[in-house]
């Protein structure tokens, strides 16, 4: 008689190797962990912490080889899956145990429409034919939120936001009913309220379906919203493991202490009403034609951003929230004479609107961008050196290859990095080193004005930290003038001294950051702020109207 007990899921001892170039490496270390069924349990840890590597572990879904596991056992239903073959794993896969992945956009398949891609499940795994499939279908999207789901069938992931990508994939990973989620992260990239909306809807469907859940993320406040239980890992081993409360509450180890530490502290620069206003734009529009037909005829515009007045002074940061698509980054964009744009725009009292692309090269060194992702920003061809002096070699062209190499040295000693690593090359850093390489390759180029286009959004709060800290030293030292575009408001609420909130391409709300944060106006800001901190309030049902 089987013990009722026993857990959903019991991982015991397990460790999980990696060889390369003859070497090997321990990325989990014996490793235990139970879930009982109809529980939450998050694996909580900084990035190569481990907790991805032992969630794959569990389908056996990493690349054997290089990975191999010296010991352990994962017991599902008490059946060892790490010994279990292929056709066995098949028949676990997708129906009891499904998996959820942090970015959709890369775990959908650009080539086929959502109709296909949540049908498929339902067709391999039930045997369904076209006309139940679709029906399941309608009813999965309907469930996890999707308005309108008849009109998304036909959709591609690209057609969607992130928001609705996600859910997608939640509606794939539900489709037969399993009875363990594994959700990697699956809020990461996402606007905080739509971040809101997905952790309510998995609580949601958790309660409905009686199923359990491993849950995956270096963020703790979103562990407090969703987790009975905490494991939390580093450098490959679980280092303190109890219920949610007894963590947040009275955490024991030093690294756990350190996480429940680790978000933006400080406060922006006083506000300096005599600084001089290094970059202004008024009324400033960026239209883009919808074109319908066969002659391609432009019928309507995406406003993507609708009159807007900014202006950003010395020393100072004007902070720019709002949701994906809000027009944020288009209005960075249009500032910094990237795209074209209607309006007024003035760079230190030069007209610079109406500047063509070799007239605005003289000052692309005084205007500078720090991108979202490091990664897909630095050539991976490049040595970390040669990344920095690329600008040099165009603007200071004055400067001989000796003088060159001692500017790279310089700024990588002012953010932080070993000059010495000036001669590796971009994979060979953490998320944080990259991002901060980054900042030496504007820094490097001595900017009045930087754009910092959602900088930390993809960083481990302790390192979001340390770049905030970061860039915080660096506009003092310089009175540089910062445009600082983020859907994460507590960094905004760090850095800026100045905040305008944009929907829809327009300015919902404007302020300072003090007013913004203490006293919001619109139910839309009131919406984001209450997400942002985890803060229950009426508010956010304006989010979705």
């Amino acid at each position: 008689m089987r013990n009722v007990t026993q857990p959903l899921l019991s991982v015991r001892d397990l460790s999980v190797a990696f060889t390369q170039g003859g070497h090997e490496s321990l990325a989990v270390d014996h490793v235990s962990f139970d879930i009982a069924k109809g529980e939450t349990v998050a694996l909580v840890g900084e990035s190569g912490s481990g907790k991805s590597v032992s969630a794959l572990s569990v389908l056996k879904l990493l690349p054997y080889p290089p990975a191999r596991h010296p010991s352990g056992q994962i017991l599902f239903d008490g059946v060892d899956l790490l010994s279990a073959d292929e056709i066995a794993l098949r028949k676990v896969r997708g129906n009891d145990v499904t998996m959820i992945f942090q970015e959709p956009m890369t775990s959908l398949n650009p080539l086929h429409t959502i109709e296909q891609q949540v049908g498929e499940v339902l067709k391999l795994h039930q045997g369904m034919r076209d006309a139940q499939a679709r029906a399941r279908t309608l009813e999965l999207l309907n469930e996890v939120g999707i308005r309108e789901p008849e009109k998304r069938l036909s959709a591609y992931p690209h057609q969607l936001s992130g928001g609705q990508r996600q859910r997608v994939m939640i509606a794939m990973a539900l489709a037969n009913r399993p009875k363990l989620l594994i959700a990697d992260e699956p809020t990461t990239a996402l606007d905080v309220t739509v971040q809101a909306q997905i952790l309510k809807l998995l609580g949601e469907l958790k309660a409905t379906h009686g199923m359990s859940m491993l849950f995956i993320t270096h963020d703790l406040g979103i562990v407090r919203r969703i987790a009975d239980r905490v494991c939390v890992m580093t450098k490959g081993r679980i280092v303190e493991e109890g219920p949610t409360k007894e963590i947040f509450a009275n955490p024991q180890h030093e690294y756990t202490r350190h996480l429940l530490a680790a978000e933006p502290k400080g406060a922006p620069p006083p506000v300096d009403p005599t600084a001089k206003t290094v970059m202004s734009g008024r009324d400033i529009k960026v239209h883009f034609p919808i074109k319908q037909g066969f002659f391609r005829k432009t019928v309507d515009y995406v406003r993507a951003v609708d009159g807007i007045d900014v202006t950003v002074k010395a020393g100072q940061t004007l902070g720019v929230v709002g949701e994906s698509g809000s027009g944020k980054t288009t209005l960075g964009l249009a500032l910094a004479r990237m795209i074209s744009s209607k309006g007024d725009i003035r760079f230190e009292d030069k007209a610079i609107d109406g500047l063509s692309f070799k007239e605005m090269r003289p000052l692309r060194n005084e205007l500078q961008i720090v991108f979202q992702d490091p990664f897909g920003s630095l050539s991976p061809r490049m040595s970390v050196g040669e990344i920095i002096q690329e600008g040099l070699k165009i603007h200071a062209r004055d400067l001989s290859a000796d003088e060159r190499d001692d500017r790279v040295v310089d700024v990588l000693r002012e953010v932080g990095l070993d000059p010495a690593t000036r001669f590796r090359y971009p994979h060979e850093f953490s998320g944080g080193q990259r991002q901060r390489i980054a900042i030496a390759r504007a820094m490097v180029l001595k900017p009045r004005f930087v754009m910092l286009d959602e900088p930390t959004s993809a960083l481990d709060m302790s390192v979001q930290a340390q770049v905030v800290d970061l860039l915080r030293d660096l506009q003092k030292k310089h009175d540089l003038a910062y445009l600082f575009i983020s859907h994460d408001l507590k960094v905004v609420r760090a850095l800026a001294n100045e905040v305008i909130v944009m929907r829809n391409g327009q300015v919902v709300e404007h302020g300072p950051s003090t007013q913004i944060f203490d006293n919001p106006q619109t139910d839309y800001t009131k919406a984001l702020i209450a997400a942002a901190f985890k803060i229950e309030t009426a508010a956010d049902s304006a989010i979705s109207q």
